[in-house]
């Protein structure tokens, strides 16, 4: 990448993230957690960072304090250095009296912010995307295409591409039509010969769709001229994307590696068991590309006659005489005696309970933090400092796709049991 290049990056933080209900209920979709030990957003700063992109915004406005809190603790640039991480939450101005009202609005609201840095060149981001991605490579082939702007777009299957936006090239990669997550003759009308980006013809007969990933890279100018002559634009994909492609050159950036958007609870908890494996899809070992998250200082984790099988077990856990089956045992993490834990992501807790706060919770009845003596959990997701009591079975045992029972302190979507934050299972609990 050029050096006299001026880039910053914008992640969008998203809405109120609905279909991540209940993991959002407190917490904004960006600073879910992942992986045992990370958040969501930790995973497009780190790809910056490993691109030498280090200006970022990063735009919210549901539920912001914990995402704050996150990234203030967690990138901190040398004093010597420009780079920052800063959030960005919405903000009612004379200017701007609403909140976010789309992707390309909520862009549009932080001109001022971001216009202070005398930008060249934008790169807008989500913040609920697992992939790794060189951004230096996007950024080049923007420049070298001498591109007004350039979408990330990757090669799907029919049965999924028409959840998302599609796009169409000419031979020289230059997008010619988008659409917004077409169905039926309008989904066939946008297959694409992916073999001119380098697949097979088996494997482009088997993904012949362009997905646009919602990655793009804008000469800055041209973006600011477009939101302020179009205010009725208000999301990139329906409105400012289409709208370019009628007006400048817009540029395909072909990626060809593993992306998955976690904006459901089922694509969450299948990614994040998916990191159990012997190959994951998403490799946290990749020392050339590392993902950064906030240091803690925690003790090793405990393993006391366990059985362990392909699991990940992050910091401060103590695991006491259970079996552990392809899940993920986030920090400080308790597992009593006879526990069965199975395809489950466990989010653990945000502190260690004292002993005379253990005694108490005994007197009083109450399940202590982690999950309890006896208890069998079956592809769930039991997010921070929840409390599971003994001889609990969360194994949703009549196959219920979706139910919200806060009263009992869990709720099922995509026939995944949910135990939210704080959360108490009483003990003997059945699901």
């Amino acid at each position: 990448m050029p050096a006299k290049r001026n880039v910053l990056a914008v992640i969008l933080g998203g809405g109120a993230g609905s279909r991540l209900f209940p993991l959002t209920q407190r917490r904004s979709k960006p600073a879910v957690p992942l992986g045992g030990k990370y958040r969501l957003v930790d995973i497009p700063i780190s790809n910056c960072i490993n691109s030498d992109v280090i200006k970022i915004f990063i735009l919210t406005q549901y539920n912001s304090a914990s995402l704050n809190q996150h990234i203030s603790r967690t990138f901190r640039f040398s004093r010597f250095s420009d780079g920052f991480v800063e959030v960005l939450a919405a903000e009612q101005t004379p200017e701007s009296p609403s909140w976010f009202q789309g992707t390309a609005d909520a862009v549009r609201q932080v001109l001022p912010h971001i216009r202070d840095w005398k930008i060249d060149t934008l790169l807008i981001l989500s913040g609920d995307h697992l992939y790794r991605m060189d951004y230096r490579q996007f950024l080049a082939r923007h420049f070298e295409t001498k591109a007004d702007v350039t979408v990330s777009v990757i090669p799907f299957v029919r049965e999924a591409a028409e959840e998302f936006g599609l796009v169409k090239t000419d031979a020289d990669g230059r997008i010619t039509e988008f659409r917004e997550k077409p169905k039926g003759d309008a989904l066939e009308a946008m297959r694409v010969d992916t073999t001119a980006f380098g697949l097979s013809l088996e494997e482009a007969a088997r993904r012949p769709f362009l997905a646009s990933m919602g990655i793009y890279v804008f000469n800055y100018q041209l973006l600011e001229d477009l939101l302020a002559e179009h205010p009725q634009w208000v999301d990139f994909g329906r409105e400012v994307i289409p709208g370019a492609i009628e007006r400048c050159t817009v540029q395909s950036f072909f990626f060809d590696s593993y992306w998955e958007d976690i904006g459901t609870i089922s694509a969450f908890h299948a990614a994040n068991i998916d990191m159990t494996s012997i190959l994951p899809k998403f490799n946290l070992f990749d020392t050339e590309a590392p993902i950064y998250t906030r240091a803690r200082y925690l003790p090793p984790s405990k393993v006391h006659s366990s059985e362990i099988i392909d699991t990940i077990i992050s910091e401060g856990c103590i695991i006491n005489r259970a079996k552990v089956v392809r899940s993920v045992a986030g920090l400080r993490s308790r597992i009593e005696p006879d526990a069965y834990v199975e395809e489950t992501v466990l989010m653990g807790a945000d502190y260690y309970q004292t002993i005379e706060e253990m005694r108490d919770d005994r007197v009083a009845g109450t399940p202590r933090l982690g999950i309890g003596e006896g208890t069998v959990i079956r592809r769930a997701i039991i997010d921070k400092n929840a409390r599971i009591g003994s001889g609990v079975r969360l194994i949703n045992e009549r196959g219920v796709e979706h139910l919200d029972n806060e009263a009992e302190g869990y709720y099922i979507r995509d026939g995944i049991i949910i135990v939210p934050k704080d959360a108490t299972v009483k003990d003997g609990t059945v699901v």
